[in-house]
Parts: C-alpha cells; sequence; structure tokens
C-alpha cells in the first residue's frame, strides 16, 4: 500500500523477454512503494518471474517504440515520483539511499542517472562513460514519452530543475555475443528508421567514417582497452551498429517504416 503521509516512489522497467535478468533487477527495486513492469510479449516466464517477485505487470503487446510503452507504463503509477528502470540495471545500496531522499525532499525535479559498465561478465572499472539521462521525474510534471529508440520525456514544466545522482546504476550491457548480435540488428535499425523519417542519408563510406570515429572514441579515449576482451568488444559492437545503421540507411530505405517493430 502507498502510504498517504509521505511522498511515494514508483519503479518502472520495460520488458521482453528478460528472464535471465529480470529477478536481479526487481531485487534492487524492492524498497519503492510500487514496481510495475510492462511487458511487451514475452514467450520465457518474464511476467510470471516479475508478478512473483511483487511488481505489478501490465501486458502491452502492440509494440510501437519505447516512449510509447514508457506513457503506458505511466498510465499505471500511482505514486509521487517515478524512476525508470532498464531489465539490465541495478540499483546499488548508495543510489537506493539518494533515491529514496530525493522523494522525500517532494520537490518538482528531474534527476539523471550515470552508469558503472559491466560487459561479457567483467565490469569496466575504469572504462569512462560521460552519458547521463533523465530517469526521475515528479508523476503530476510528466506529461508523456516520444521516440521510438533514444526516447525522452515531455514535461509539463520544463524548466524544472535538473541534477545528477552521485552513485551509479550498474548497467550489465551485452551480457553474451548472441544477445549483442540481436541488439545490434534491433538498434541499428530502429536508428535507421529515426533517421530515414528525418530526411537524412545514409550509405557504407558514411558508415565506416561514423563507426571509425566512434570505437576511436570508446576504446581509446575513454579507455575501453583496459577491459581487455570485453571492453574490446563492446566498443567493436557500438562501432558496428552506426555502422550498418548508415548502410540500412541507404539499402533498406524502403522497408525502414516497419522496423519499429521488437
Amino acid at each position: 500500500m502507498l502510504s498517504p503521509n509521505r511522498p511515494s516512489l514508483c519503479i518502472g522497467v520495460l520488458t521482453l523477454n528478460e528472464a535471465h535478468q529480470i529477478e536481479r533487477c526487481l531485487k534492487s527495486a524492492q524498497f519503492a512503494d510500487q514496481v510495475i513492469v510492462v511487458d511487451s510479449g514475452s514467450t520465457d516466464g518474464t511476467p510470471e518471474l516479475a508478478s512473483r517477485m511483487g511488481a505489478q505487470v501490465q501486458h502491452y503487446l502492440d509494440w510501437q517504440g519505447f516512449g510509447p510503452q514508457r506513457t503506458r507504463l505511466l498510465q499505471h503509477v500511482q505514486a509521487d515520483y517515478v524512476f525508470f528502470l532498464d531489465a539490465d540495471e541495478v540499483i546499488s545500496p548508495a543510489l537506493r539511499d539518494e533515491l529514496l531522499d530525493a522523494v522525500s525532499k517532494n520537490a518538482n525535479v528531474v534527476g539523471k542517472i550515470r552508469w558503472n559498465t559491466f560487459a561479457f561478465g567483467k565490469e569496466l572499472r575504469y572504462f569512462v562513460n560521460r552519458s547521463s539521462l533523465e530517469r526521475f521525474f515528479k508523476v503530476d510534471n510528466l506529461e508523456r514519452y516520444e521516440g521510438a529508440v533514444h526516447e525522452h520525456a515531455v514535461l509539463k514544466k520544463a524548466d524544472a530543475p535538473r541534477f545528477v545522482f552521485r552513485a551509479k546504476l550498474d548497467h550489465h550491457t551485452r551480457q553474451t555475443v548472441k544477445g549483442s548480435l540481436e541488439k545490434l540488428t534491433q538498434y541499428a535499425m530502429l536508428g535507421a528508421s529515426k533517421r530515414a523519417q528525418r530526411g537524412k542519408r545514409g550509405g557504407v563510406l558514411r558508415g565506416l567514417l561514423s563507426s571509425t570515429v566512434v570505437f576511436f572514441r570508446l576504446y581509446v579515449l575513454r579507455l575501453g582497452f583496459t577491459g581487455g576482451g570485453a571492453g574490446f568488444l563492446l566498443c567493436w559492437f557500438v562501432a558496428l551498429e552506426f555502422f550498418f545503421r548508415y548502410a540500412a540507411l541507404h539499402y533498406d530505405r524502403d522497408t525502414l517504416s516497419g522496423c519499429i517493430k521488437r
């Protein structure tokens, strides 16, 4: 039950066939007043696992992209604040304490997260991840999400103060080669579709240039090489995503409208 005497927190997770990691994710979220899982058609028992762990499971099978699916999740939130957590992420005790502290202040703010990166079973301790994403919102200020991939929040009061949580999320990205290949296809085609809608052009040469720059930035400048084989694979897969995004933008352009499906 949500407490009427203090601000409350909901943690929301989107899933599709995440049985191999959903328990680890949801275990780290059990401190929240409400946990919602929105599933888009898992066939591996993910919804059943999530339900057994106390999450409220909602099913939306007509996948339209990450943005619309997060908006659907919002319809079920019964808390004052919402924090979006991905199935391959884990909330550390330090971040948990920061989340609860932010909720207790009851301010209209937007919280951004950064990651500790884990890849292929290894923590990339020295990998420099400068990215930060808005994940924490006061519910009455969050209108909807937009975007099929790399989605963003649309706020009623866009000038709400931003801050970055000091503690990081543990991000278990690209855990197997097979899973990485599947993710490569999904994100490359979604990215190509998004750029096609904006009238962007692609091609092999543009893909080679983009992927080379990305690999150099991640592997050298952001110290991916310190992660050994796991670090190389992570940087290589990300670079390949950029290459195939531009290749598909040229060679698959006429069929990209259907790539929003997972």
